[in-house]
Parts: C-alpha cells; sequence; structure tokens
C-alpha cells in the first residue's frame, strides 16, 4: 500500500497545478484592502462574470489569466470593497442637482441673489425650489432673526409673483416667502384656522406680533409643500440617472435608500427591468405611508437574487433635527429656553411598526437626533424583542443616533440595534451644536463613536445625501479626525471618540452590508462574493491625515464592470 503513496502524491500536486478557467478581469498593481480578517491585504483579485473568484498574489494571479482577460493596473491606486452609502435618499441626491442647491451658500443674501437669478429664469407662477442651506453655517446672518431664523421680506421682495420654498439642510425645515404663504393661506389670521390641521408635530415661526416669518418646521412643512406641483414620471426619471451617476462618481455601489415612496419603488423597478439601475438598492420603505407599509406585510420581503433591489426594511421619521431645533430632548434646547423640540411621529406607531415587522419579516429603521427620541425608540423596540422571543436576528436599526443619554448608550449593543450614524454630520454640525446642547451633553453624549463601538455595536456609516454630498472622503476623514473639514480644532473634537481608520473602513464596507443582511455577499473582497470595488488615488489607511481630503475616486467597479473611470 505504502508504494502507491508517491504516486497519490503526484496526482494530487499535478491537479493542484492545472490550470485554472481564466478570469473575466484581474485587477493588481496597488494595496488591495479586503476587510476579510483572514487575508487583510492581497495583491491581486480575479473576477468572473459578477463574482471574486481569487483574492491574493500577483504570481498565482496568473492561473487566473487568459488571452481574453482584462488586466486592469493599479498603477499604485488603492482597491477597497465597493464603498456602502449607509443612509441617504437616491431622489434628494437627484433633485438636488435638478434644483436650486443650497448647500455651499455662505450667507442669507447669497439665497436671495440665487433665488433672484431662478426668478429670471423662470415662467410666472412657477415655483422655485432648492435644498441645502443652513444658517449656522453662514459667516454673517441678517440683523434681524426670529428664534435663531430671518425673515421672508427679502426673499418676498425678489420672487413677488414666483412661490418660494427652500427646504433646510437637514431636510426638517423650509422657507418661504409670501406668495407661497399666499397660496397656502397662511397669514397673521390663519393662525387659529390652520392650527392642529397640519401643524401637530410641527411648528409656524412667528415674530412678536404673530406674522409668519417664513419658516416652517418639521411637519407644519406641509402646509406649504403640499401646493407644490408633484414631479413628472420624466423629471423623476432624469432625478435617478443623476442621483446614480454622483453616486458612481464618488464610489459608491451600494446605496441604503432611507424612506421611499411607491412611486419611486416603481420606478427603481423600471430602472432594474431597463438595467439602468447601476447601483445596488437597499430601500426602506416610508413610514408615512402606512398603506403602503401593510401592503408589503401582505406579501412580505423582496430580496432580489440578482443583488440589485432588496426591499426589506421601513423607515420612520421620529423627530426632527438639531439645525432646526426639532430633535427630541430629555431637556429643553440651551439655546432656547422651555422648547425639548418634538415627536414627529406617535411612539404607538413606532410600538404597532416594531411589533408588525417582526412577525412579517421586516427591519425597522427609526430617524432619531435628540436623546428622549432615541431612549422613547430603544424602549418600543425592547418591548417587541421581548414580545417576540422567537425573531433572533431583526437588526433594527436607529439612524443618526447623533444625541444619546449616557444610559442608553449600552443598550443598542446590548438589544442588537444598529447605530447608522453618519459621521459627517459631527464634523458640519460640532461647532455650533454645541450652542443647542452645551458642553456637558455634546461631550457625555453626542457622536459617541468609540463608546458604541468598544460596547459591541455595529455602526453603519454615510452621507444623508443631499443633506451633505454623497462623497465617502470627507466622511471618512471626519470619522478618524473629528474635525471640521478646515482642520479645526487641533486634535478634533472629543479625540477619544475617533474611529480607527480600519474601523472607518468598515463602517463603510462590511459593518454596512451587515445592517442590510448583506454581509455575506458584499462587503468584503473574499472568492465568491459580489465583484464591487472603489479604488482611490491615494491609500486611505496610510496617507498622512492633512491629505486625506485630497484623495478622490478613480474607479468605480460593480459587478465586475466599470462603472465610472476618471
Amino acid at each position: 500500500m505504502r508504494k502507491y503513496i508517491p504516486f497519490v502524491l503526484a496526482l494530487l500536486m499535478l491537479a493542484q497545478c492545472k490550470r485554472q478557467e481564466p478570469a473575466d478581469l484581474v485587477i493588481k498593481g496597488g494595496p488591495i484592502y479586503t476587510m476579510d480578517a483572514a487575508h487583510p491585504q492581497v495583491e491581486a483579485v480575479a473576477v468572473t462574470g459578477d463574482k471574486i473568484v481569487f483574492a491574493g498574489s500577483e504570481k498565482d494571479v496568473t492561473r487566473f489569466t487568459g488571452e481574453h482577460t482584462r488586466i486592469i493596473d493599479l498603477q499604485g491606486k488603492t482597491m477597497m470593497p465597493g464603498f456602502i452609502e449607509g443612509h441617504a435618499h437616491m431622489m434628494g441626491v437627484g433633485y438636488n442637482e435638478l434644483n436650486l442647491d443650497l448647500m455651499n451658500v455662505k450667507n442669507f443674501d447669497e439665497i436671495i441673489e440665487k433665488v433672484k437669478e431662478a426668478v429670471s429664469k423662470a415662467k410666472p407662477g412657477q415655483w422655485i425650489v432648492g435644498r441645502g442651506w443652513h444658517q449656522d453655517k453662514w459667516d454673517v446672518k441678517p440683523d434681524k432673526l426670529v428664534k435663531g431664523f430671518p425673515l421672508h421680506n427679502k426673499l418676498s421682495e425678489v420672487s413677488p409673483d414666483n412661490p418660494v420654498f427652500l427646504w433646510h439642510a437637514s431636510g426638517h425645515a423650509a422657507f418661504a416667502n409670501a406668495k407661497a404663504m399666499e397660496i397656502a393661506g397662511v397669514s397673521l389670521l390663519s393662525k387659529e384656522n390652520i392650527q392642529g390641521k397640519n401643524t401637530d408635530g410641527g411648528e409656524i415661526i412667528r415674530d412678536e406680533v404673530g406674522n409668519p416669518t417664513g419658516l416652517f418646521n418639521e411637519r407644519a412643512m406641509t402646509l406649504i409643500s403640499s401646493h407644490i406641483p408633484r414631479p413628472t414620471a420624466e423629471t423623476d426619471a432624469q432625478a435617478l440617472e443623476l442621483a446614480i451617476q454622483a453616486c458612481l462618481r464618488n464610489g459608491i455601489t451600494s446605496f441604503h435608500d432611507a424612506g421611499v415612496s411607491r412611486e419611486n419603488i416603481d420606478l427603481y423597478h423600471q430602472f432594474k427591468k431597463d438595467g439602468k439601475l447601476n447601483v445596488r438598492m437597499y430601500v426602506m420603505l416610508t413610514g408615512w405611508d402606512r398603506d403602503l407599509i401593510y401592503e408589503w406585510f401582505k406579501k412580505g420581503p423582496e430580496i432580489d437574487s440578482a443583488n440589485i433591489l432588496t426591499i426589506r426594511s421601513i423607515k420612520l421619521n421620529c423627530d426632527g433635527a438639531l439645525g432646526s431645533r426639532g430633535a427630541w430632548l430629555l431637556e429643553p434646547y440651551t439655546d432656547r429656553p422651555g422648547f425639548s423640540g418634538m415627536a414627529t411621529l406617535s411612539m404607538d406607531t413606532v410600538m404597532e411598526t416594531a411589533r408588525e415587522a417582526l412577525k412579517y419579516g421586516f427591519q425597522v429603521c427609526s430617524h432619531a437626533i435628540g436623546d428622549r427620541a432615541n431612549r422613547e425608540i430603544l424602549d418600543r423596540y425592547e418591548i417587541a424583542f421581548k414580545e417576540n422571543p422567537s425573531v433572533k436576528d431583526h437588526r433594527f436599526r436607529i439612524e443618526h443616533a447623533q444625541h444619546v443619554d449616557p444610559k442608553d448608550l449600552p443598550r443598542f449593543a446590548a438589544l442588537g440595534v444598529i447605530p447608522a450614524m453618519q459621521a459627517i454630520h459631527m464634523s458640519s454640525d460640532r461647532p455650533w451644536a454645541i450652542e443647542r446642547l452645551g458642553e456637558k451633553r455634546i461631550k457625555e453624549g453626542a457622536y459617541k463613536w468609540q463608546t458604541l463601538l468598544k460596547s459591541g455595536a455595529k455602526i453603519v456609516n454615510g452621507t444623508d445625501a443631499p443633506v451633505e454630498p454623497v462623497n465617502p472622503i470627507p466622511c471618512f476623514y471626519a470619522s478618524v479626525t473629528r474635525k471640521t473639514l478646515k482642520g479645526e480644532p487641533e486634535g478634533g473634537y472629543e479625540p477619544e471618540e475617533k474611529m480607527t481608520r480600519e474601523q472607518a473602513l468598515r463602517s463603510y464596507t462590511l459593518d454596512a452590508a451587515y445592517g442590510a443582511f448583506e454581509e455575506k455577499i458584499k462587503g468584503s473582497i473574499e472568492p465568491g462574493k459580489l465583484a464591487d470595488f472603489t479604488i482611490f488615488t491615494q491609500d486611505l489607511m496610510t496617507v498622512p491625515e492633512a491629505d486625506i481630503l485630497k484623495t478622490q475616486v478613480a474607479m468605480t467597479i460593480v459587478g465586475g464592470k466599470v462603472m465610472f473611470s476618471r
């Protein structure tokens, strides 16, 4: 028997040396970070179809190289798993490119000039809409403010015949001119008539004599927005195309869409059918449409075998934002005594949705920014989990988890609730957020990334675009520096809460995939997983901190296909 062993070994060696079937694509020539704990960095990757078939050394990848194999030489650039936008609004990204983009305005006068220019090109009576302004980022503020916001007068002067409605960057407040308020019937005399109609969970800000200033907070926005003509099918399609292109330019291969209407779902299905949905979509049904939610409960989740469009979660908007003072707090705002924000959705609705979602196999993703909103939602989740002990892998989420009472921070890991936190919000908001919350609350409970990670929670990162640009590089920078994009302050805000670079990468890849039940098919570079890659001009893991923001996306690959190349 022993004499046959060398012969068997020879056969095995021969089989191992046998040339593999050639791959469709081989990528090599630069650092490749995999997020695979067993092989964190490799030299080369081979792809067949839309799947990875090899990740290892340049020497070994030659076995996958044939006459028709496409070779991409990184030429020193860095490849990572495809970046996953963990919380944003796809149609909002697209419409931000179609409408007035106010994200970079430096003051109220710049807004006035942009509106004046838009009016000069508009037809009489045509609505002027836009988004992106943030009063706490202005270099100069108007002389007169009411509760921190300007008056509509200048806006009304430059647009007397065109209604104007401009959403705050957060999407939780908006500014209207006199014409828009006239159409909606909002005036000094309307105060009693409309109170309670559309303002529960919202606020019309008024001056000292009761006149509306033009600022509509939270659900009060619908008083105006309900009069804006609905987008057409053509403009929706155009916006989606623009949004997909924006994602690919910015290295985004998958997108968690936080709150989608039935019309948009139909559009996504049509784009998928036409082969135009070139970013993988993980869709949260909007919780505002209760009929939509219960229709989906009846038919169950849609988990796409092609891994392009999956619908299995529900987005609930439970409070507002810090910028508009709509975030629901346990104690009043430091800069607005006596006011603690508001719930924008009944907690009974949160409770009911959580119970039903567990029953029908759906994930719940609840927007909560203030510490009271976070606590109230964690309380409802916990009750629902105890009532449904057989559901072991619910992966319920809290979107933003921006300000959490210290007592509630350990509850995320203990309950298995995922905090989907956008690091870029710390960079943009922290300089003025201290005015809202005061130093004690900021230091104890705001943007507590490292505390949550050390407790065992998994963080899903993202930009909340169009609140912030969909570009992940500033978000990565904020994650590891806790500085503003101007590089301030030295050492970062609350530096003990910084993420390591590996943690930041994980929050945009493997843990973001986990947040959508997809970590077995994406989020790391391993054989058998989807061939989604983001290639950067610099090595985000080693480049000096000051140079991170100089990094660009060089190439975006989805399913083995190059979808963007700079």
